[in-house]
């Protein structure tokens, strides 16, 4: 099983190896999707778990009990068609190439079900037609 969730570190559990520590006391691996952690800061990581049901609530379990706030990544990117001008700059950043230029009509497609939500295409965009629905 798989889940999406963001964690947040308070400034004392920053640097705890989670991942880790997920992988060695849970069978839980870690997929780091996007990360804003610095020493002595409050630290954001958006990661992919995938384990065992019962290992992944497991490992929340765990995680919560560290004081690292643990909460479900559902949003979606949103493109807005109005305001986007398909330049393509959102394609370069895309690590799974949900986004991509159409080769003939040079319009932006957008592949959903690839798509992972890193938000790394959200700044890139000069024209700001990509957002959340979180």
């Amino acid at each position: 099983m798989k889940k999406r969730v963001t964690l947040t570190f308070p400034k004392r559990v920053i640097q705890m190896p989670v991942t880790y520590r997920l992988a060695r006391d849970f069978n839980v691996a870690a997929n780091i999707i996007r990360a804003q952690v610095a020493p002595n800061q409050i630290g954001k990581l958006v990661v992919e778990l995938s384990g065992d049901i019962d290992e992944l609530d497991a490992a929340i379990e765990w995680m919560r009990s560290q004081n690292i706030t643990v909460s479900q990544a559902l949003g979606e990117i949103v493109i807005d068609e109005d305001i986007c001008v398909h330049c393509g700059l959102c394609t370069g950043v895309c690590p799974t190439q949900a986004l991509n230029l159409d080769p003939q009509s040079y319009k932006l497609t957008f592949t959903r079900s690839r798509c992972i939500v890193c938000e790394q295409c959200i700044p890139t965009c000069p024209v700001q037609a990509i957002s959340t629905n979180l």
